[in-house]
């Protein structure tokens, strides 16, 4: 069998999640390449994931090892140059959230990899998780009748790099990091239905940060659903995402962690429970098979069989680029207090300076 070559640009958190889903769930990829702005960090992954080669300078490595594809797991205000790099090697490119930090960016990099014809994927896990995927199947089936309010809830009790409560490196607080999940979930369970309105309130309540760290946006569709987003960074005791579909004829809820976990009680702790959980002590919910339960295998696995079997893929640049222009419009309802009718666009570095603008 003919292997996928990727090079995987990113040491952090989500780079070790998408590592552990290829080698144990993506048969058709070989991770050849790993990049790290540290290069002691990279040389570590490579050792710790049997990668061949590690880097510390994208072009070297993208002069040097003959990929199909480059898999970006770099901070926010990153993306848009290593996609950029990546596309100008004539490489397919999987890219995490958000897409971009600007409006701008996404446009340069979806027009640059259209010139190119490259498949520019967003990953959006929320559009595979299989939780979330049958609760999807059963709203096409008919299940709740005609759905009218969809809600979504992420909440935990903070990132784990320094680098997503800055501005500067993350272009804004929780509505970047969390309600960019929300917003393109909606979208996926109204078929992309264009954005009326968004109207948003955010607040920082517990970290020293100039970003938001609690939001709720309310979206309004022009298929007349309404989109309802609650992300935090402010809850205590591990990660909590849920849904909800409320339809004519009935309703669904799905929580992505509870329901697939095993209740523990330990006097001693031990060595983890759930992301973000602060404490294994007492009881808890223990968490197995994290990242298949979330989605990261089936959509790494997806984009790697778009480009071996040139497919379109199921999520885009462009499905990214809209929730960027909602996250936009959320910022500017949370400054204003007004709703915000899409589109919407405004000059700005990074979405944030829009909520902090007076």
């Amino acid at each position: 069998m003919n292997k996928l070559k990727v090079a995987l640009l990113g040491t952090g958190f989500i780079a070790n999640i998408h590592l552990e889903s290829y080698a144990r769930f993506v048969p058709t990829v070989e991770i050849v390449a790993i990049y790290g702005r540290h290069g002691e960090n990279a040389r570590r992954m490579a050792e710790q994931h049997h990668i061949p080669a590690w880097y510390e300078d994208i072009e070297k490595l993208l002069n040097e090892q003959e990929v199909d594809m480059v898999d970006i797991c770099l901070p926010n205000h990153l993306h848009h140059d290593a996609c950029m790099k990546a596309a100008r090697h004539n490489k397919h490119i999987v890219i995490e959230k958000p897409l971009a930090m600007a409006l701008e960016e996404a446009d340069e990099m979806i027009a640059e990899c259209k010139k190119r014809n490259l498949k520019l994927m967003y990953a959006e896990e929320l559009c595979f998780a299989p939780k979330y995927e049958r609760v999807r199947a059963l709203v096409e089936k008919g299940a709740v009748g005609q759905v009218y309010m969809l809600k979504q809830a992420e909440k935990h009790s903070g990132p784990h790099s320094p680098w997503f409560y800055k501005k500067e490196t993350a272009g804004g607080g929780v509505m970047m990091d969390m309600g960019c999940h929300a917003l393109a979930w909606f979208r996926w369970m109204t078929k992309n239905s264009p954005v009326k309105s968004v109207y948003a309130h955010m607040k920082t309540v517990l970290h020293d940060t100039d970003c938001d760290d609690n939001t709720v946006t309310i979206v309004e569709f022009e298929n007349g659903v309404t989109g309802v987003a609650e992300d935090s960074w402010a809850r205590h005791g591990g990660m909590d995402d849920r849904i909800e579909v409320y339809g004519t004829q009935g309703v669904s809820y799905a929580d992505l962690f509870q329901g697939n976990s095993a209740l523990t009680y330990s006097t001693q702790g031990y060595d983890y429970a759930a992301e973000k959980a602060g404490t294994t002590l007492g009881w808890t919910f223990t968490m197995y098979e994290e990242a298949f339960n979330q989605g990261y295998p089936q959509e790494l696995a997806h984009f790697a069989d778009c480009v071996l079997h040139d497919k379109q893929p199921l999520v885009t640049a462009e499905d990214g680029r809209a929730v960027l222009e909602m996250i936009y419009a959320a910022y500017e309802s949370a400054r204003t207090g007004q709703k915000v009718k899409l589109p919407f666009s405004a000059k700005v570095k990074y979405p944030i300076e829009l909520w902090l603008k007076d």
